[in-house]
């Protein structure tokens, strides 16, 4: 599930998305404004669905994340960092997984 919110100390917007346990597996950038974090859902959609748009990155601290790219090669999302290989593969299956899910919009 695709949660939009927006930041109380910024006033910018987000969305996340969550596996079917409630965990974030991905996280956006911060957005002007709503309609430019429910194009970035959009994006993910559309985008989520394939491995080939994931981009593995390794953290200072020396645990693994990923990047969700556009096809102009733009970050859609980041994840959270993984202690293992294993988890971060099982991080982006997650993400194609649950790619289409639905929208809760935190800000109504």
């Amino acid at each position: 599930m695709f949660e939009v919110f927006q930041s109380e100390s910024t006033g910018k917007f987000y969305f996340r998305l969550k596996a079917g346990n409630g965990e974030v597996i991905l996280q956006s950038q911060a957005y002007k404004d709503k309609s430019g974090a429910l194009n970035g859902v959009e994006s993910v959609k559309k985008n989520g669905a394939s491995e080939d748009n994931f981009e593995t990155k390794e953290a200072a601290n020396g645990k693994g994340y990923f990047l969700l790219k556009a096809g102009n090669g733009q970050t859609i999302g980041q994840s959270q960092q993984y202690k293992t290989a294993s988890g971060l593969k099982n991080g982006i299956q997650s993400i194609i997984k649950n790619s289409g899910g639905e929208v809760k919009d935190l800000t109504a």
